[in-house]
C-alpha cells in the first residue's frame, strides 16, 4: 500500500471516531439540558422566582421551616403602626375610619335600616350597602380596648372599654342581665325568665330534655339577649347558635361575643334563617317577643325546617301560663289565650308532641317520623313547601309552608343514627352515609379528616398559642366538611363554620351533623357581626374561590373589621393568590409571613400567617 493510500485510510478511521465522540457529547448535553429545564420548571411552579422571597428564605433556614421566630402572636400593645414586612413596592396604605364607625355593621346599619318597611321586621334584616357606598378604611377599636378575659372568666366579665354601653345595666337592672362594676361589666347569669340564674333554668329543661348525655348538642337561641342561656349550656357540652337583631337592646350580640359565646346579628322576619334544614337538636325562645302564631305560623314552620326530627322546642314566657300572669304582663286575658291557642294548633299541625308545661315553660318534641301525621296535615289543608332543596335559603323569602319530610330525609336519618357528642364529631354523618350528598363519599370524608388533622398540626407549629385559650372565638371562612373545626375541638374555643353561598358543594348540613355550628354567607358582603368579634380567622381557598367574583380588598377589609386587635389570620391558598393578599394586608397594619406547605416547597399551595397590630381610634401610632 502506498503512503498516500495509508494516509487516506487512517484519516477515515480517525474521522469516524471523532463523529462517534461528538455524537456522545451531544446526547449528554441534551440530556443535561432536559434535566435542568425540568428542575427549573418545578422550581418555578412551587412559587419561587415569582417574588416569593419570604418562602425561599424560610426554605433556606433549615428543616423546621414552620417555626416563625419573627412573628409575635402574644398579646401586647407596643408594636409600631404601619410596619410593612414586604419587599414589594407601591403598597397601598389604608387609613383608619373615624371613631364614629367603631361599631359599624355594614349590612345592619341603623340609618339605612330606617329606609325599609317595618312590617315583619324587614328593616331589621340584612340590607348591605352598594359597592359605591362601601367603606375603604380600617374600623378602629375604641380607646382603651383590651384583649377579652380568657374563658371561662369571659363568661362573667367583659372589659367596659370594649363595649362602652351602660344602657342595658339600667333597662335590665331588675332582670339581672348585666351589672357595671368598676371598669368591667359583670354578667350574673340572670334573665327575664330565669331570675334564679341560667343554671337553675337549664336544670328545669334537663328534667324533660336529655341535655347532659350528648344527644342534644346543637341549639338555636332565637332572640338571645346577652346569650346567658348559651353561655351556661357550654359546660354541659351543648353549643348554641344565638341571634338577636341589631340594637333592639344596645349591643346585646356584641356582649355575647365579648363573653365568648357564639352569636350573630339576625332576626326572624321575612327571609329564611341562614341555616340548613334539620340542623338543631333544640330550639329556644325565652321571652323573645317573636309572634309565633302570626302569619299562619310562618315562624314556627321555619323553626320546624331547621329542627332535627326528635328535636325539642322550648318556649318560656308569654303566653305560657297566661292565666296566672296576664295582669303582671299587662295584657288582655283573651288576647293571650288566643295567642297560646294558635301556638298549640300550629304545633299539632307540625307533628310536635307537647312533652311538658310547667310554670312559664312549655316544651314540644318534633316526631322522628312525620308520616304518622301526614294524612292529618293533608286533611287540614296544610301547605307544603314546593322548593326541592330545603337548604337553599340565602336571601330566600320565608313562606308559611311545611318543609316536607321526603324520602331523602328519611334515608339520611335512618342510615346512621345520630350519635351522642363527642362520638358524633368523627362518626360518618347521615347525609354522607346515605349517599344523599352528591360528590362526597365515605372514603372522601375520612380522607378529609386526616388531611385537616395534618394541617392543624402544622398550624400549631406555626402559632404555638392556638391551644392555650388565647383564641376563643374562631372563624373558618370556607368550612367544607368541618374538618378544621373538628381537628381544633376543645372546651377552650369554638368555631363559626361559614359555608360560602357560591361553594360547589353545600356541606353545612354535614357540619351540623358532626355537632358543630355554622352559617351560610357570601363573602362579597359583610358578615352579620360587630367589629372585633373573632380572635382567629382561617381562610382556606377563600380568595381562589372568590377570584373574579368580588374585590380581594373588600374581603380583606371585612376580615379586618371582624378581627380583634392582635388577632391572627391563617390563609391557605395558591402562592400567586397569597402574594396579592400579602401585598394588600401590608397596608392594613399587619405583620405577616409566607411559609411553605407542610409537604415542602414544591407544593404550589402555601400558608400566609398574619397578626393584626394593636391600634385604637384617633391614634396615629400603636398604643
Amino acid at each position: 500500500m502506498s503512503n498516500k493510500c495509508f494516509r487516506v485510510v487512517m484519516a477515515n478511521k480517525f474521522n469516524s471516531g471523532d463523529s462517534r465522540t461528538r455524537s456522545s457529547v451531544s446526547i449528554f448535553i441534551i440530556a443535561g439540558l432536559c434535566c435542568f429545564f425540568y428542575l427549573l420548571g418545578a422550581w418555578q411552579r412551587s412559587g419561587f422566582g415569582k417574588g416569593d422571597s419570604i418562602a425561599l428564605e424560610m426554605t433556606k433556614s433549615g428543616e423546621n421551616c414552620n417555626i416563625l421566630p419573627n412573628l409575635n402572636f402574644e398579646t401586647h400593645h407596643v408594636v409600631e403602626a404601619g410596619t410593612i414586612n414586604d419587599s414589594d413596592s407601591e403598597v397601598k396604605v389604608y387609613e383608619p375610619c373615624t371613631s364614629r364607625y367603631a361599631d359599624y355593621t355594614p349590612c345592619q346599619d341603623q340609618r339605612r335600616a330606617m329606609t325599609f318597611p317595618r312590617d315583619n321586621m324587614n328593616y331589621r334584616e340584612r340590607h348591605c350597602p352598594p359597592q359605591e357606598e362601601k367603606l375603604h378604611c380600617l374600623i378602629p377599636a375604641p380607646k382603651g380596648y383590651v384583649t377579652p378575659f380568657p374563658w371561662p372568666k369571659s363568661r362573667d366579665y367583659v372589659p367596659y372599654a370594649n363595649a362602652p354601653y351602660k344602657s342595658l345595666t339600667v333597662e335590665k337592672a331588675i332582670q339581672n342581665w348585666i351589672q357595671y362594676e368598676g371598669n368591667v361589666f359583670r354578667f350574673p347569669g340572670g334573665g327575664t325568665q330565669f331570675p334564679q340564674g341560667a343554671d337553675k333554668y337549664i336544670d328545669q329543661l334537663a328534667s324533660v330534655i336529655p341535655i347532659d348525655n350528648g344527644i342534644v348538642r346543637t341549639a338555636l337561641d332565637t332572640g338571645c339577649g346577652v346569650a346567658s342561656w348559651g353561655a351556661y349550656l357550654w359546660k354541659r357540652n351543648v353549643i348554641a347558635m344565638s341571634f338577636a337583631p341589631r340594637d333592639s337592646h344596645e349591643a346585646q350580640v356584641q356582649f355575647a361575643l365579648e363573653r365568648g359565646v357564639p352569636a350573630v346579628i339576625g332576626v326572624l322576619g321575612t327571609v329564611k334563617m341562614p341555616y340548613p334544614s334539620r340542623a338543631f337538636d333544640m330550639a329556644h325562645c325565652s321571652r323573645c317577643l317573636i309572634p309565633w302564631g302570626a302569619n299562619d305560623g310562618m315562624y314556627m314552620k321555619e323553626v320546624d325546617r331547621v329542627l332535627r326530627p326528635g328535636g325539642y322546642w322550648v318556649l318560656s314566657g308569654p303566653p305560657i301560663n297566661w292565666k296566672t300572669n296576664y295582669r303582671a304582663w299587662q295584657r288582655p286575658e283573651k288576647e293571650l289565650q288566643e295567642e297560646q291557642r294558635k301556638i298549640e294548633e300550629i304545633a299539632k299541625l307540625l307533628c310536635w308532641e307537647k312533652k311538658s308545661e310547667k310554670g312559664e315553660i312549655a316544651i314540644w318534641q318534633k316526631r322522628m317520623d312525620a308520616d304518622s301525621c301526614r294524612s292529618a296535615q293533608e286533611n287540614s289543608g296544610a301547605t307544603f313547601c314546593k322548593a326541592d332543596d330545603p337548604d337553599d335559603v340565602w336571601y330566600k323569602k320565608m313562606e308559611p309552608c311545611i318543609t316536607p319530610y321526603n324520602k331523602a330525609n328519611r334515608d339520611e336519618d335512618s342510615a346512621v343514627d345520630v350519635k351522642p357528642f363527642p362520638e358524633r364529631l368523627y362518626a360518618v354523618p347521615p347525609r354522607i352515609a346515605s349517599g344523599s350528598l352528591p360528590g362526597v363519599s365515605v372514603e372522601e370524608y375520612l380522607e378529609d379528616n386526616k388531611k385537616w388533622k395534618k394541617h392543624v398540626r402544622a398550624y400549631k407549629k406555626i402559632n404555638k398559642i392556638i391551644d392555650t385559650g388565647r383564641y376563643r372565638n374562631i372563624m373558618d371562612m370556607n368550612a367544607g366538611l368541618g374538618g378544621f373545626a373538628a381537628a381544633l375541638q376543645s372546651p377552650k374555643l369554638w368555631v363559626m363554620n361559614v359555608m360560602p353561598t357560591i361553594s360547589e358543594k353545600n356541606t353545612l348540613g354535614v357540619v351540623y351533623e358532626r355537632g358543630l355550628i355554622g352559617i351560610y354567607h357570601d363573602w362579597c358582603e359583610a358578615f352579620s357581626t360587630y367589629p372585633r368579634t373573632y380572635d382567629l380567622i382561617h381562610a382556606n381557598g377563600v380568595f381562589s374561590l372568590y377570584k373574579n367574583k368580588c374585590n380581594f380588598e373588600d374581603i380583606l377589609l371585612e376580615m379586618d373589621r371582624i378581627l380583634r386587635p392582635e388577632g391572627a389570620i391563617i390563609f391557605r391558598d395558591e402562592v400567586d393568590v397569597l402574594i396579592k393578599v400579602k401585598k394588600i394586608i401590608g397596608g392594613m397594619k399587619y405583620d405577616s409571613k409566607l411559609v411553605d406547605h407542610e409537604d415542602g416547597p414544591l407544593v404550589p399551595e402555601k400558608i400566609l400567617v398574619a397578626v393584626k397590630q394593636y391600634w385604637v381610634g384617633n391614634s396615629t401610632s400603636v398604643q
